[in-house]
């Protein structure tokens, strides 16, 4: 059975300039980017003018995974960052420390880089969008 985990990260309003900063980062591209002005109409339910602009879905593949960015509807309420920490293991220490150098670009260091009991290279940042990732390097057996 193969398991891939995805996750969703969700904003209020700024998904197309996260999306952007989290594709340079992850050295990646945007796939599938789509405004809840370009769904399907439904009968059922018109999409506020506010809103048209707003990402309702874009992905980001990277290591083997699709990491989700969504802006909620403009009548939502969001708490930005307090409800994921997504953790991100790579196969390098050069990697954790590019990839953890582009997330603390206008964010907060939460952890510096350092050897730690559980893994040879990890480190903390919090983005500018308030999101909290961990960045962690474990080496292969011989």
């Amino acid at each position: 059975m193969k398991l891939q985990v995805e996750m969703f990260i969700n904003f209020n309003g700024n998904c197309r300039e996260a999306v952007e900063f989290y594709a340079k980062a992850f050295n990646s591209e945007v796939k599938n980017l789509m405004t809840y002005g370009d769904a399907p109409p439904d009968p059922n339910y018109t999409v506020p003018e506010a809103d048209k602009g707003r990402i309702m879905y874009a992905g980001i593949p990277y290591g083997g995974i699709t990491i989700m960015f969504m802006d909620y509807p403009s009548d939502s309420q969001i708490e930005i960052g307090g409800n994921i920490h997504p953790s991100i293991s790579v196969d390098s220490k050069d990697e954790v420390t590019r990839l953890f150098n582009e997330l603390k670009t206008g964010g907060e260091v939460q952890v510096e880089l350092a050897p730690m009991f559980f893994s040879e290279w990890y480190g903390m940042v919090k983005d500018k969008f308030g999101v909290t990732w961990h960045i962690l390097y474990y080496s292969r057996p011989q």
